[in-house]
């Protein structure tokens, strides 16, 4: 299989996503979903809670309980300054310390979107108020681990972010 595609052409452009026409040859053309990546932010304070926040999802028609999350948008930012500046917007709370977890691509299959996830260890309280529309939820750490091993956590970033945190010890 090649590595590149002979040709592509943008056919879209939005605010956030881009969409490539590629051609492999042999008929076969692919559409790639281009997106700027993401960071996202495991917070857990000194009682050991996860924040985290219940948010409206406009492309599931629901809202989801997940981590803090932000798109790598702001020139220069890379994705811990992302990371830490969407725990703060989202729930107020400051990072004591932080640490790189681990990243994946969401969906290899249409689009390149990555997700940088970090795990930040809380002040007590926090600092500001979160995002309008954001509900904060502060659940036990190991209460979480256990419902994201039992398929519980409906997010992914979520999920592997607290497997990933978990076996860290």
């Amino acid at each position: 299989m090649p590595t590149a595609p002979r040709s592509s052409r943008r056919v879209f452009d939005g605010a956030v996503v881009g969409l490539d026409l590629e051609d492999w040859g042999a008929g076969f053309e692919h559409e790639v979903v281009r997106h700027p990546g993401a960071a996202a932010i495991l917070p857990v304070t000194p009682a050991g809670e996860v924040v985290l926040v219940r948010q409206w999802r406009p492309a599931i028609r629901d809202r989801l309980v997940e981590i803090p999350a932000g798109l790598l948008d702001v020139d220069g930012e890379d994705a811990l300054t992302c990371a830490a500046r969407e725990l703060r917007e989202e729930t107020g709370y400051r990072y004591g310390s932080i640490e790189f977890l681990g990243g994946y691509y969401a969906s290899v299959g249409f689009t390149d979107e990555y997700v940088h996830l970090f795990l930040a260890r809380t002040l007590d309280e926090p600092e500001g108020q979160p995002e309008e529309g954001i509900e904060l939820l502060r659940k036990p750490f190991d209460e979480m681990v256990a419902a994201a091993r039992g398929g519980k956590v409906r997010d992914v970033k979520t999920a592997y972010a607290l497997l990933l945190a978990a076996a860290r010890g």
